[in-house]
């Protein structure tokens, strides 16, 4: 079957796939994409639909795993980035299912024992405990290692507090820092408490995961200079709409001290314009902060004149299409940009956070408030920012008395 197949595009498809090219571009105009985007991804679709026919598959053997392969097949055919899209192809897969072409994904196969275990402890973390995904990552990881290090599949109803206390030593004795073996110690801990809860361990054996202690350099917090702060936001082109985004992203990192992840959960229905305050979701907790004039017309803005037209509810979108909302990944990566376009060294967006913490130090506004703003769970978090004044207090500490001019008195 060959002939052009959609008078939209005007691609040439041929193949199992060329019955389905109006619907792949009726779908690909519905996501955002102009009409010329719409005709080069179409193109690969093109391609894809060759590569099934080459190869004796039918539409219906479409799946993620036969996409993959085809993107390989294309990156090792030197196909450049521009010429393929991971999401366009998801979109096929989805028009066809959508269409009943493609039956449901199958179920994936259950895994082994080990895999079960951690992905029951996974939802765990998850659901019972609320961490961020990327404690749950690392958590996971760590008990997998612990798991590793056992004798059998069978070991853990006979765990013993030797073993737990053992596994400690070998992860201190394998060359991490310190604090990667702290990191460890809390992650088997929490594996731990979770075996008990399940009944797979007959005690609580997570106090036999012993603190590791060891000498660890404590440097202070450390932001960015007003001067450097004013000259990022001056970066953004904010005649653009990637550029008001931008903007908005880097004012409400530097006012708000928000965490990347934070940033990019942001919803529309998180920001209350009559009451002045924002709802900021992290670390299992929600907070409502009061909304600063200048991030809130930052925002107003990107709204206004910036923001792709998307019925998503996320604040801050892809500045392409899709227009689907932006990954933490990406607030890392426009600040970055922006110090490049700056000029000033480049720093991550951490660092913001710490500076939003070092003006109000400066500001001398109280711990209790700066932890309260910054969201911690603890104090003693916070505690680390009363030490950023010290070069301050240096300034006005009366010189040394001494008796003669020469040197300290005795």
């Amino acid at each position: 079957m060959a002939g052009p197949s959609s008078g939209v595009s005007r691609v040439l498809m041929t193949g199992p796939l060329a019955p389905y090219a109006d619907g792949f571009a009726v779908e690909l105009r519905a996501r955002g994409y102009t009409p010329l985007t719409t005709a080069g991804e179409l193109r690969q679709v093109a391609r894809l639909s060759r590569w099934l026919e080459a190869g004796g598959l039918s539409v219906a053997e479409l799946t993620e795993e036969r996409v993959e392969e085809f993107l390989t097949w294309q990156r090792a055919g030197g196909r450049h980035r521009s010429q393929w899209s991971r999401p366009v192809l998801v979109c096929v897969l989805e028009v066809l299912r959508g269409l009943g072409v493609l039956g449901l994904e199958p179920p994936a196969p259950a895994g082994s024992p080990t895999n079960r275990l951690l992905a029951s402890f996974e939802r765990y973390l998850l659901g019972e405990r609320a961490l961020a995904d990327g404690t749950v990552r690392g958590y996971v990881m760590h008990a997998r290692w612990f798991l590793d290090g056992l004798r059998d599949d069978d070991a853990l109803a006979g765990l013993s507090a030797g073993e737990v206390t053992g596994a400690v030593v070998r992860k201190a004795d394998s060359g991490v820092s310190v604090a990667a073996a702290q990191y460890f110690v809390s992650g088997l801990r929490a594996f731990l408490r979770f075996c008990f809860l399940e009944g797979l361990v007959a005690a609580d054996l997570s106090p036999a995961a012993l603190l590791v202690r060891g000498r660890r350099r404590s440097s202070l917090p450390k932001g960015i200079s007003r001067a450097d702060a004013k000259a990022l936001l001056r970066s953004c082109d904010r005649r653009s709409g990637i550029g008001r985004r931008d903007y908005a992203v880097i004012v409400t990192l530097l006012r708000l001290g928000l965490r990347r992840g934070e940033l990019a959960r942001l919803t529309l229905d998180d920001i209350d314009w009559h009451a002045g305050e924002l709802a900021v979701r992290g670390k299992g907790r929600e907070d409502r902060l009061p909304l600063p004039a200048d991030v809130g017309a930052a925002i107003a803005g990107y709204l206004r004149r910036g923001r792709p037209a998307s019925d998503r509810r996320e604040l801050f979108l892809r500045a392409r299409a899709p227009y689907d909302p932006i990954a933490s990944g990406t607030v890392a990566s426009t600040v970055r940009r922006a110090c490049r376009r700056a000029g000033i060294p480049e720093v991550g967006s951490h660092r913001l956070r710490h500076t939003a913490a070092c003006e109000m130090v400066s500001a001398g506004v109280p711990i209790g408030r700066i932890g309260q703003v910054l969201r911690h769970q603890s104090l003693q978090t916070t505690a680390i920012y009363a030490r950023v004044d010290v070069e301050q207090l240096r300034q006005l500490a009366a010189p040394w008395p001494t008796t003669d001019g020469g040197g300290p008195g005795r």
